[in-house]
Protein backbone atom coordinates (compact mmCIF):
# COMPACT_ATOMS: atom_id res chain seq x y z
CA UNK A 1 0.00 0.00 0.00
CA UNK A 2 2.73 2.68 0.46
CA UNK A 3 4.82 1.73 -2.41
CA UNK A 4 1.34 2.33 -4.46
CA UNK A 5 0.79 5.37 -2.43
CA UNK A 6 4.11 6.77 -3.28
CA UNK A 7 3.57 6.15 -6.94
CA UNK A 8 0.24 8.19 -6.85
CA UNK A 9 1.51 11.02 -4.68
CA UNK A 10 5.32 11.20 -7.09
CA UNK A 11 2.53 11.25 -10.55
CA UNK A 12 0.50 14.16 -8.77
CA UNK A 13 4.21 15.95 -7.52
CA UNK A 14 4.96 16.26 -11.44
CA UNK A 15 2.11 17.75 -12.43
CA UNK A 16 2.45 20.50 -9.48
CA UNK A 17 0.28 18.93 -7.15
CA UNK A 18 1.62 18.63 -3.74
CA UNK A 19 -0.46 16.50 -1.90
CA UNK A 20 -1.00 18.00 1.79
CA UNK A 21 -2.95 16.69 5.12
CA UNK A 22 -3.37 19.29 7.42
CA UNK A 23 -4.39 17.84 11.10
CA UNK A 24 -6.02 20.75 13.49
CA UNK A 25 -4.86 19.69 17.60
CA UNK A 26 -6.52 21.08 20.32
CA UNK A 27 -5.22 21.73 23.49
CA UNK A 28 -1.99 18.95 24.44
CA UNK A 29 -2.58 15.16 24.45
CA UNK A 30 0.64 13.12 24.67
CA UNK A 31 -1.41 10.26 22.51
CA UNK A 32 -2.25 12.85 20.28
CA UNK A 33 0.82 13.85 19.64
CA UNK A 34 2.25 10.48 19.56
CA UNK A 35 -0.85 9.86 16.66
CA UNK A 36 0.07 12.92 14.76
CA UNK A 37 3.66 11.98 14.59
CA UNK A 38 3.50 8.64 13.45
CA UNK A 39 1.47 10.10 10.43
CA UNK A 40 4.16 12.66 9.90
CA UNK A 41 6.48 10.18 9.83
CA UNK A 42 4.70 7.80 7.18
CA UNK A 43 3.56 10.81 5.15
CA UNK A 44 7.06 12.03 4.92
CA UNK A 45 8.35 8.33 3.31
CA UNK A 46 5.25 8.55 0.94
CA UNK A 47 5.67 12.31 -0.29
CA UNK A 48 2.26 13.69 1.59
CA UNK A 49 3.17 17.08 2.92
CA UNK A 50 1.56 17.34 6.76
CA UNK A 51 0.82 20.69 8.39
CA UNK A 52 -0.18 20.22 12.43
CA UNK A 53 -2.64 23.29 13.46
CA UNK A 54 -2.48 23.56 17.12
CA UNK A 55 -4.92 25.45 18.65
CA UNK A 56 -5.19 26.43 22.22
CA UNK A 57 -6.89 24.31 25.02
CA UNK A 58 -9.06 26.92 25.22
CA UNK A 59 -10.47 27.71 21.81
CA UNK A 60 -14.35 26.99 21.74
CA UNK A 61 -16.57 25.38 19.46
CA UNK A 62 -16.62 28.54 17.31
CA UNK A 63 -13.10 29.02 17.15
CA UNK A 64 -12.14 25.54 16.34
CA UNK A 65 -15.38 25.81 13.36
CA UNK A 66 -14.11 28.60 12.45
CA UNK A 67 -10.38 27.26 11.80
CA UNK A 68 -11.79 24.28 10.12
CA UNK A 69 -13.93 26.82 7.27
CA UNK A 70 -10.72 28.16 6.89
CA UNK A 71 -8.74 25.40 6.13
CA UNK A 72 -11.40 24.35 4.40
CA UNK A 73 -11.55 27.45 1.42
CA UNK A 74 -6.81 26.67 1.25
CA UNK A 75 -6.55 25.69 -2.12
CA UNK A 76 -3.26 23.78 -0.57
CA UNK A 77 -4.55 21.55 1.72
CA UNK A 78 -6.13 18.37 0.06
CA UNK A 79 -7.40 16.39 3.42
CA UNK A 80 -8.19 18.22 6.92
CA UNK A 81 -8.76 15.68 10.31
CA UNK A 82 -9.70 17.22 13.54
CA UNK A 83 -7.81 15.20 15.99
CA UNK A 84 -9.49 13.37 18.91
CA UNK A 85 -10.02 13.65 21.76
CA UNK A 86 -11.17 17.63 22.16
CA UNK A 87 -10.19 18.72 25.64
CA UNK A 88 -13.32 18.39 28.41
CA UNK A 89 -16.23 20.71 27.52
CA UNK A 90 -15.62 20.15 23.56
CA UNK A 91 -18.07 17.83 21.42
CA UNK A 92 -17.41 16.29 18.13
CA UNK A 93 -20.87 16.50 17.45
CA UNK A 94 -21.09 20.18 17.92
CA UNK A 95 -17.99 20.91 15.39
CA UNK A 96 -18.25 17.91 13.10
CA UNK A 97 -19.98 19.29 10.73
CA UNK A 98 -18.02 22.29 9.67
CA UNK A 99 -15.58 19.98 8.21
CA UNK A 100 -15.37 20.41 4.56
CA UNK A 101 -16.90 17.50 2.81
CA UNK A 102 -14.53 16.71 0.26
CA UNK A 103 -11.29 17.07 2.89
CA UNK A 104 -12.92 15.18 5.55
CA UNK A 105 -10.66 12.66 4.62
CA UNK A 106 -11.78 10.66 8.34
CA UNK A 107 -14.86 11.04 7.34
CA UNK A 108 -16.46 12.20 10.24
CA UNK A 109 -18.86 14.62 8.79
CA UNK A 110 -22.18 13.08 9.78
CA UNK A 111 -23.10 13.60 6.06
CA UNK A 112 -19.98 11.33 5.33
CA UNK A 113 -21.33 9.46 7.94
CA UNK A 114 -24.96 9.46 6.82
CA UNK A 115 -24.07 8.23 3.36
CA UNK A 116 -21.54 5.54 4.69
CA UNK A 117 -24.80 4.07 6.92
CA UNK A 118 -26.85 5.07 3.29
CA UNK A 119 -24.60 2.09 1.65
CA UNK A 120 -23.55 4.77 -0.75
CA UNK A 121 -22.14 7.85 -2.05
CA UNK A 122 -19.33 8.57 1.41
CA UNK A 123 -17.03 10.53 -0.04
CA UNK A 124 -13.91 8.85 2.50
CA UNK A 125 -14.61 5.98 4.97
CA UNK A 126 -12.85 6.67 8.78
CA UNK A 127 -9.20 5.20 8.54
CA UNK A 128 -9.39 2.74 10.96
CA UNK A 129 -12.78 1.02 9.88
CA UNK A 130 -11.76 1.10 6.33
CA UNK A 131 -8.15 -0.63 7.75
CA UNK A 132 -10.47 -3.47 9.28
CA UNK A 133 -11.37 -4.28 5.71
CA UNK A 134 -8.36 -3.71 4.04
CA UNK A 135 -7.27 -6.33 6.81
CA UNK A 136 -10.01 -8.35 5.76
CA UNK A 137 -9.81 -8.57 2.45
CA UNK A 138 -6.57 -9.93 2.71
CA UNK A 139 -7.77 -12.92 4.81
CA UNK A 140 -8.39 -16.42 4.28
CA UNK A 141 -12.69 -15.55 4.72
CA UNK A 142 -12.62 -13.42 1.73
CA UNK A 143 -14.96 -12.57 0.15
CA UNK A 144 -17.58 -12.14 3.32
CA UNK A 145 -20.45 -12.40 1.72
CA UNK A 146 -22.98 -15.27 3.90
CA UNK A 147 -20.56 -15.15 6.84
CA UNK A 148 -21.27 -14.72 10.25
CA UNK A 149 -19.31 -11.61 11.98
CA UNK A 150 -19.30 -10.16 15.88
CA UNK A 151 -18.39 -6.18 16.59
CA UNK A 152 -17.18 -6.22 19.84
CA UNK A 153 -17.74 -2.26 20.61
CA UNK A 154 -20.45 0.51 19.33
CA UNK A 155 -18.95 3.12 18.97
CA UNK A 156 -19.63 5.53 16.07
CA UNK A 157 -15.44 5.95 15.42
CA UNK A 158 -15.18 2.35 14.92
CA UNK A 159 -18.16 -0.28 15.92
CA UNK A 160 -20.21 1.07 14.11
CA UNK A 161 -19.36 2.08 10.85
CA UNK A 162 -17.44 -0.99 10.60
CA UNK A 163 -20.52 -2.89 11.06
CA UNK A 164 -21.76 -0.75 8.11
CA UNK A 165 -19.11 -1.55 6.18
CA UNK A 166 -19.55 -5.60 7.14
CA UNK A 167 -23.19 -5.12 5.82
CA UNK A 168 -22.72 -3.91 2.79
CA UNK A 169 -20.62 -7.08 2.13
CA UNK A 170 -23.36 -9.11 2.72
CA UNK A 171 -22.51 -10.29 5.80
CA UNK A 172 -24.46 -11.16 9.09
CA UNK A 173 -23.28 -9.03 11.86
CA UNK A 174 -24.33 -8.74 15.38
CA UNK A 175 -23.17 -5.79 17.63
CA UNK A 176 -22.04 -6.84 21.28
CA UNK A 177 -20.28 -4.54 23.96
CA UNK A 178 -18.38 -5.48 27.79
CA UNK A 179 -21.97 -6.13 28.95
CA UNK A 180 -23.40 -7.91 26.30
CA UNK A 181 -25.70 -11.25 28.38
CA UNK A 182 -24.00 -14.07 26.91
CA UNK A 183 -20.73 -12.91 25.24
CA UNK A 184 -18.88 -16.13 25.45
CA UNK A 185 -21.48 -17.54 23.65
CA UNK A 186 -21.99 -14.44 20.57
CA UNK A 187 -17.52 -14.73 20.62
CA UNK A 188 -17.90 -18.64 19.79
CA UNK A 189 -19.98 -18.37 17.03
CA UNK A 190 -18.26 -15.53 14.88
CA UNK A 191 -16.10 -16.43 11.72
CA UNK A 192 -14.88 -12.95 11.83
CA UNK A 193 -14.31 -11.48 15.36
CA UNK A 194 -13.94 -7.22 15.45
CA UNK A 195 -12.98 -5.96 18.92
CA UNK A 196 -13.07 -2.91 19.68
CA UNK A 197 -14.67 -1.67 23.18
CA UNK A 198 -11.50 -0.40 24.39
CA UNK A 199 -10.97 -2.94 27.32
CA UNK A 200 -7.58 -4.80 27.63
CA UNK A 201 -8.04 -8.83 27.62
CA UNK A 202 -11.85 -8.51 27.56
CA UNK A 203 -11.90 -11.53 24.80
CA UNK A 204 -10.21 -14.66 26.29
CA UNK A 205 -8.70 -16.94 23.73
CA UNK A 206 -10.99 -19.55 25.05
CA UNK A 207 -13.89 -17.87 23.59
CA UNK A 208 -12.95 -17.76 20.24
CA UNK A 209 -14.42 -20.34 17.53
CA UNK A 210 -11.21 -22.67 15.85
CA UNK A 211 -10.28 -20.77 12.49
CA UNK A 212 -11.67 -17.48 13.57
CA UNK A 213 -10.24 -14.26 11.74
CA UNK A 214 -9.64 -12.12 14.64
CA UNK A 215 -8.93 -8.37 13.68
CA UNK A 216 -8.03 -6.63 17.33
CA UNK A 217 -8.76 -2.40 17.09
CA UNK A 218 -8.32 -2.10 20.91
CA UNK A 219 -5.39 0.29 22.08
CA UNK A 220 -4.13 0.23 25.78
CA UNK A 221 -1.22 1.39 27.41
CA UNK A 222 -0.67 -0.69 30.52
CA UNK A 223 2.24 -1.12 32.47
CA UNK A 224 4.43 1.30 29.70
CA UNK A 225 3.03 -1.31 26.88
CA UNK A 226 0.32 -1.43 24.32
CA UNK A 227 -1.66 -3.79 24.37
CA UNK A 228 -5.58 -4.97 22.48
CA UNK A 229 -8.77 -6.08 23.98
CA UNK A 230 -7.95 -9.67 23.20
CA UNK A 231 -5.90 -12.12 25.02
CA UNK A 232 -3.10 -12.46 22.06
CA UNK A 233 -1.36 -15.40 23.75
CA UNK A 234 -4.68 -17.15 24.55
CA UNK A 235 -5.87 -16.15 20.81
CA UNK A 236 -2.90 -17.48 18.85
CA UNK A 237 -4.25 -21.13 19.75
CA UNK A 238 -7.48 -21.26 19.00
CA UNK A 239 -7.89 -18.28 16.27
CA UNK A 240 -7.11 -18.96 12.59
CA UNK A 241 -5.63 -15.54 11.96
CA UNK A 242 -5.29 -12.63 14.06
CA UNK A 243 -4.11 -9.13 14.42
CA UNK A 244 -1.32 -8.13 17.26
CA UNK A 245 -1.27 -4.99 19.10
CA UNK A 246 0.65 -2.98 18.71
CA UNK A 247 1.42 -3.25 14.36
CA UNK A 248 -1.73 -4.54 13.25
CA UNK A 249 -4.82 -2.50 12.53
CA UNK A 250 -2.59 0.61 13.51
CA UNK A 251 -0.25 0.96 10.55
CA UNK A 252 -2.74 0.05 8.20
CA UNK A 253 -4.95 2.80 9.24
CA UNK A 254 -2.44 5.51 8.58
CA UNK A 255 -2.35 3.96 5.02
CA UNK A 256 -6.03 4.17 4.51
CA UNK A 257 -6.01 7.74 6.02
CA UNK A 258 -3.10 9.04 3.76
CA UNK A 259 -4.76 7.14 0.42
CA UNK A 260 -8.06 9.16 1.30
CA UNK A 261 -5.67 12.51 1.26
CA UNK A 262 -4.20 11.10 -2.31
CA UNK A 263 -7.66 10.53 -3.19
CA UNK A 264 -8.44 14.06 -2.10
CA UNK A 265 -5.56 15.53 -4.22
CA UNK A 266 -6.55 13.71 -7.34
CA UNK A 267 -10.01 14.68 -6.96
CA UNK A 268 -9.27 18.59 -6.79
CA UNK A 269 -6.72 18.28 -9.41
CA UNK A 270 -9.43 16.37 -12.09
CA UNK A 271 -11.60 19.23 -11.25
CA UNK A 272 -9.66 22.09 -11.50
CA UNK A 273 -8.72 20.92 -15.05
CA UNK A 274 -12.30 20.14 -15.65
CA UNK A 275 -13.41 23.57 -15.05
Amino acid sequence: MRQGLAERAAALRSRGIAPRLAVVVVGEDPSSAAYVRSIEKVAQKIGIDVVVDALPESAGDAAIRAHLARRGDDATVHGLILQQPLPAGRSIRAIADALPVHKDVDGTNPLNQGRLAFGAGADFVPATPAAVMLLLERSAKWPLRGREALVVGRSAVVGLPVSLLLIAQGVTVTVAHRATADLPGHVGRAEILVVAAGMPGLIPGAWIRPGATVVDVGTTVRDGALVGDVDYAGALETAGEITPVPGGVGPVTNMALLRNVVVAAERAHASANSS
